[in-house]
């Protein structure tokens, strides 16, 4: 019997390809594995009218990891209009499969590490070493909205003395999403950067937020932020504003280490901290909860590209590399992070985004071939 069962979910577009060669990787490393096929994406939503079947929410449950691909995603109107005829003017909506994986597994913790490999001729500046965690279930993202905004949601919005200047807006010609913090959701996500800082040797954790304007819900983050700093006394908290850290990213990058901020924050930041790096073709994420994870590239399906062996695969790689980690295979894991940089290093196998012309699987083989 196989170590470890992990879901193997390549979803859609070029997310295949990138998967096609992070199995390279594994197989090379010497994982011992059973990779569980689980179906997710938009031929999905088409078909059966879900991205996200509950055959595979089922067999995630059965998996101790999975690795995932990429996602294909439209606009309301062209997603029902994709429909099978059966599901079609049913009321049917699609909704993010990963947000909802996210949610169904509590996969709290969204872990996006970004670091500049030497070599890498897409650096935006050498030095740079970034983690960011992101709360993955609560914020702007858990799909609490209504519109049109009437009835008791209406009501209840126009006991705030700020909602008065909304008074002549008619309901059909208003949208409304909630933006939910939990004080134990902010908690543990600040607990995790920072118990993550303590094990790595980062000497700051900067809590990213918005308190002088969104008064309540980064209110809440920011004082559960600072209720965790005093559980780790060897590492500073500092508080910078959302607005004030975009800047300051772009401007001395190497400053920061770890960073955490909710769900909304994270997303921007992080994929700012990707383009600092190299861009998406280097930017991994892993969605960790307490009993599963799901790790992936953070980029999109990218269907111009699809079937063209073309991507870069290093992304997908990468979040191989923390799912190795947190299946306990910290040694593979160093080893596949070494190769990754070797190969990075010597220049001599590059992806289109690089500047050059290898395939999408040949990255994967000089990977495996540098382990």
């Amino acid at each position: 019997m196989a170590k470890h069962k992990i879901g193997w979910m390549p979803g859609d577009g070029v997310g295949k390809e990138v998967m096609d060669a992070t199995k390279t990787v594994l197989d090379a490393v010497g994982l011992d594995a059973e990779y569980t096929h689980l179906d997710i994406g938009w031929d999905f939503w088409c078909s059966d009218g879900d991205p996200l079947p509950p055959r595979t929410i089922e067999g995630l449950r059965a998996c101790d990891a999975a690795l995932f691909g990429a996602i294909t995603s439209k606009p309301k109107a062209e997603a029902e209009a994709e429909l099978a005829p059966e599901f079609q003017g049913k009321g049917m909506s699609y909704r993010s499969p990963i947000v909802r994986m996210r949610q169904e597994f509590d996969l709290y913790s969204n872990c996006r590490p970004c670091k500049a490999f030497d070599g890498n001729p897409l650096n935006f500046q050498d030095g740079i070493d970034l983690v960011v965690f992101r709360e993955n279930t609560e914020g702007m993202y858990t799909g609490v909205e209504w519109s049109p905004v009437d009835g008791p949601i209406r009501s209840a919005l126009e006991t705030h003395p700020s909602f008065e200047r909304f008074q002549s807006v008619p309901p059909e010609k208003m949208a409304f999403s909630s933006r939910i913090i939990t004080w134990d959701g902010s908690e543990r996500i600040v607990r995790a950067a920072f118990e993550y800082a303590k094990e790595h040797g980062y000497p700051t954790v900067t809590v990213v937020e918005k308190p002088n304007v969104l008064r309540e819900t980064s209110g809440m983050f920011t004082d559960a932020a600072k209720a965790v700093a005093k559980d780790f006394p060897g590492i500073e908290l500092w508080e910078t504003n959302i607005d004030a850290m975009v800047m300051w990213l772009v401007k001395n990058p190497q400053n920061y280490g770890v960073i955490a901020t909710s769900n909304l924050f994270g997303d921007v930041v992080s994929d700012l901290c990707a383009q600092l790096v190299g861009g998406l073709g280097f930017a991994a994420a892993g969605n960790i909860g307490k009993d599963v994870a799901v790790f992936e590239p953070t980029h999109g399906s990218a269907p111009k590209y699809d079937g063209q062996d073309k991507v870069n695969p290093i992304a997908c790689i990468l979040a191989s590399k923390m799912m190795l980690s947190f299946l306990g295979e910290g040694q593979k894991a160093d080893v596949v992070g070494k190769a990754i940089a070797k190969v990075i290093a010597e220049g001599k196998a590059r992806t289109y985004d690089m500047g050059g012309s290898t395939k999408c699987s040949e990255m994967g083989a000089a990977i495996a071939a540098a382990l």
